[in-house]
């Protein structure tokens, strides 16, 4: 017997018919307590279910939440009442409360086997909610903690980014992105997916991510720092990811860059359409043993490269050429501001319910005086 009050919290609140006895009954969301004499308590107490075929005038204060729902149940003629626990891998959730009201016949032992089966089916759904809830909280946190060193604005070159999770409830993925100071004024710009989701991947994000930023360190050139982040990969579990790598030189007005299975960058002008970049595709990280190419693009003073997981375009529903077109459309208006470009191509591309996470950086080259 517990020393004080029970707290629940109701789930959900239907009926047949309207009746004046959904007056007795807590709303939704709402917090309540009952004391150690209630119904509902010893229910969930004991893990067993409690029938009062019969109801009496007296067994409405320990039905009702109060005296005034007390009352309601009376005025509405409750006649039965019949209390299941909700029972999960051993532990009780909650319970289930069933009236029947303007019917004389009582609940009897068949409906409670019903009732239980019912509520034993409805406790595991809940009890699986709660679990994808914890680990999306769970995953989400790492990944954000993972993620919360924002890049520093390199020389010669302006940076936007977001991270935006899953609104799905286990599908907090391992998306990442970095800008990284390198030798000689250069920037080391980074988009990477686990694939995968959940805390694995989120941990596995966070190995790469700090593998990467110790290579950036060393001046590599792009094919072979997704050479050694292969190797890493092979490693770790989930072990595959797509990864851009690209390094700005303001110096020589180009962008190396190299790709692992990563859909394109989009390279952003003034005057002409925003281009999709053709990089050879490569093999995610993780793969093994197969080599990566890397190209050179031409960046100057007012371009922009814009960088992506494939959360921001993939749909169930729509070829990705399609959602590759869409992209470049929005990118070909004017806007001026980096930030709320970003919060534009969030609000164009993604979906209320999309089942993947996405990480979007955008470079903007302001130019360095030229070496002499």
């Amino acid at each position: 017997v517990p020393d004080g009050p029970v707290r629940f919290r109701a789930l959900a609140v239907a009926s047949a018919r309207p009746t004046e006895a959904e007056q007795a009954l807590d709303p939704a969301g709402q917090l309540a307590a009952y004391d150690a004499e209630r119904v509902i308590t010893q229910c969930v107490t004991t893990g067993r279910p409690v029938l009062l075929a019969r109801v009496r005038p007296a067994d409405l204060p320990r039905i009702a939440a109060d005296e005034d729902g007390a009352a309601a149940l009376a005025r509405a003629g409750l006649r039965s009442y019949l209390g299941v626990p909700l029972i999960a891998r051993g532990e009780v959730l909650g319970a289930v409360s069933l009236y029947r009201v303007r019917n004389d016949a009582p609940f009897d032992e068949d409906d409670v086997v019903l009732a239980v089966e019912l509520a034993a089916r409805a406790a595991v759904c809940i009890d699986n909610a709660r679990s994808y809830q914890s680990e999306r909280r769970t995953a989400l946190t790492l990944q954000r903690h993972l993620m919360s060193e924002a890049p520093a604005q390199p020389a010669g070159m302006a940076i936007a980014h977001r991270y935006q999770p899953a609104r799905a409830a286990v599908e907090i993925g391992g998306d990442w992105f970095d800008a990284l100071a390198v030798t000689g004024d250069k920037t080391a710009l980074v988009v990477g997916d686990v694939m995968g989701s959940g805390i694995n991947a989120a941990a596995t994000m966070g190995q790469l991510r700090t593998t990467t930023r110790a290579l950036a360190d060393l001046d590599l050139e792009p094919a072979e720092v997704l050479r050694h982040l292969d190797h890493a990969a092979a490693g770790l579990d989930p072990a595959f990811a797509t990864c851009i790598y690209a390094v700005y030189d303001p110096h020589a007005g180009e962008c190396r860059m190299a790709s692992a299975g990563h859909l394109p960058p989009v390279v952003v002008r003034p005057g002409p359409r925003p281009a999709l970049v053709h990089l050879p595709t490569g093999a995610p990280l993780g793969v093994g043993g197969v080599p990566f190419e890397q190209t050179a693009v031409p960046l100057h003073p007012g371009d922009r490269l814009v960088l992506y997981t494939d959360g921001l375009v993939e749909t169930r529903d729509t070829p990705i050429d399609r959602r590759l077109g869409c992209l470049v459309d929005l990118l070909a208006a004017p806007h001026d501001d980096l930030e709320e470009l970003c919060d534009h191509l969030l609000a164009a591309l993604r979906h209320p319910q999309d089942h993947d996470d996405v990480a979007l950086l955008i470079a903007h080259a302001t130019g360095l005086s030229p070496r002499t």
